[in-house]
């Protein structure tokens, strides 16, 4: 089988592999001469806890095979796990009812609540003054999003053959052929188009028709930490509860959210919640924020910044928080679901806005897809 794809990101990547893994003849289009979009724009986290419990043994499934990357391809890539740090009386008590809700399940064998001792074990990031514990979560891995989805074409095309053909715009997709800017026609059995947020481009009256739309979000990263020093696991505070919806059964997290409307309503204005990883050079990334639609602007709010460095001096102390670089990503969200999986006609689909979960679902999701397709 011959199978295009459009889009060199981390969802047409998964999907090349996939596809290839399986014995498909793959050839991958992207319009930049190198990947340039969410996909290297972000924490690098494989953030399994983050899942709801439906799509955990695809956020398991992408990390079993990030980790195979690691091994196979030479990628840096750390299971470094997670902390989720409870600052206030709410934040713990949500922590403690998300431990009780899934202690007996798939989940809980990965869990374990911390008190602020014991959190010492694990990193000495975490602002100890007001700290009274932390969720400890095993599965979480963290890779480097810029040097893993820029090098894993050169693997892809060493392991499986895979061609690709940068700088090339495809201009037209049909049932069996793509069409690329220099006028040429390439004929495909099959056609992925994982076109991240990207609607002008190909099929824009599909995408009109669906609610999906561009998040904008702040990021930072800092200098490399000095004498090699370590984050440990990624690191969340309590405002990362109220962000992900495996949260959304605890009692107290409507409490949770009501304290952080009132005291800091700028919170919520911009989707603001704060995390921290760590990659292979030390520097440590550092935000982010949520801008839906219209409100994506190309202008950057100062404000943004100021507000994630304030709520994240409140739960990390880093040895510098000197800032090496800024930058804002845009990616795709879909409303109803995971991810936006559309077929316009047979053997052509559209595969995209797998929201702030691409590093972690798309390995998996690829696969699922491709096994119904191409089984091994």
């Amino acid at each position: 089988m011959k199978v295009g794809i459009v889009g060199a990101g981390i969802v047409g990547l998964a999907h090349a592999w996939a596809a290839a893994e399986r014995g498909a003849k793959v050839t991958v289009f992207e319009r930049t001469p190198k990947a340039s979009g969410a996909s290297i724009r972000n924490f690098g986290m494989v953030w399994v806890i983050g899942q709801p419990d439906a799509a955990q043994p695809t956020a398991m499934r992408s990390r079993k095979r990030w980790l195979r990357l690691r091994d196979e391809a030479g990628l840096w890539g750390e299971p470094c796990g997670s902390l989720h740090l409870a600052h206030h009386e709410d934040e713990w008590q949500v922590l403690q009812e998300y431990m009780e809700l899934h202690q007996h399940g798939s989940r809980g064998e990965h869990l374990r609540l911390l008190n602020s001792r014991e959190k010492m074990e694990l990193s000495s990031a975490a602002n100890p003054n007001g700290l009274l514990g932390s969720l400890w979560s095993q599965t979480e891995c963290c890779v480097d999003p810029t040097s893993a989805v820029r090098s894993l074409p050169a693997w892809l095309h060493k392991t499986y053959g895979v061609e690709f053909h940068f700088s090339t715009c495809v201009t037209h997709a049909v049932q069996g052929e793509l069409r690329t800017g220099n006028r040429e026609n390439h004929p495909f059995d099959h056609i992925v188009v994982c076109s991240g947020d990207d609607f002008a481009t190909l099929f824009p009256d599909v995408f009109e028709q669906q609610p999906i739309r561009p998040c904008k979000l702040h990021m930072m990263r800092t200098v490399s930490q000095p004498n090699a020093w370590r984050l440990g696991p990624h690191i969340a505070g309590g405002l990362t509860l109220r962000h992900y919806p495996n949260f959304k059964s605890c009692p107290t997290l409507g409490q949770l959210a009501a304290r952080i409307e009132n005291d800091a309503p700028e919170l919520n204005r911009y989707g603001i919640h704060v995390m921290a990883s760590q990659n292979h050079l030390e520097q440590v990334v550092l935000g982010d924020s949520h801008q839906y639609g219209d409100e994506v602007e190309p202008f950057d709010d100062c404000r943004i910044d100021d507000w994630i460095l304030r709520e994240l001096h409140k739960i990390i102390q880093l040895p510098t928080w000197e800032l090496q670089s800024r930058w804002q990503g845009v990616y795709a969200k879909y409303a109803n679901g995971l991810f936006f999986e559309h077929a316009i006609a047979p053997g052509l689909e559209v595969f995209t806005g797998p929201g702030g979960n691409g590093m972690t679902l798309s390995f998996g999701l690829a696969e699922e897809a491709w096994e119904n397709k191409l089984p091994n």
